[in-house]
């Protein structure tokens, strides 16, 4: 299935008063691997928000600690959609410092459809972005 490449930095204000990297960040970087995902396949973030009503609210995510990281160690964080179900979608993200992965997890995100009193209403995947998301494709980014 489909999978893109993130490149980060581990910022100063990402890590305890230690230099260690704070354990939330990871679920930050992970965020930043799906919709960097989705927007990479055309599937502008911004446009399904206000154009579509669509969202892609996280409704489960995990994740395993393996290695400290530390300020300023530069990173990639590696997401691919591993499973596409009629209202859900979920990804799986690595993190490497070079080729060792520091830690790896998932999330599954929601296809929901606000309506006019943004209220959230499951709704399927079209099933255009079905195919998106199942393509055995690498995106660059």
């Amino acid at each position: 299935m489909v999978q893109n490449t993130v490149q980060l930095k581990v910022n100063w204000g990402d890590t305890d008063m230690a230099g260690i990297i704070y354990y939330p960040n990871y679920f930050k970087w992970f965020d930043i691997g799906s919709l960097t995902l989705v927007n990479e396949l055309g599937l502008s973030v911004i446009n399904l928000m206000q154009e579509d009503k669509i969202g892609l609210p996280l409704l489960d995510a995990g994740c395993r600690f393996r290695k400290a990281l530390l300020y300023n160690d530069e990173i990639r964080v590696v997401s691919r959609v591993t499973e596409v179900n009629e209202k859900t979608f979920r990804v799986e993200h690595e993190v490497y410092r070079n080729d060792e992965m520091t830690g790896n997890g998932h999330e599954l995100r929601g296809w929901v459809q606000f309506d006019e009193f943004g209220n959230l209403k499951a709704v399927p995947i079209p099933d255009e972005v079905r195919k998106l998301l199942t393509e055995d494709k690498v995106l660059s980014t």
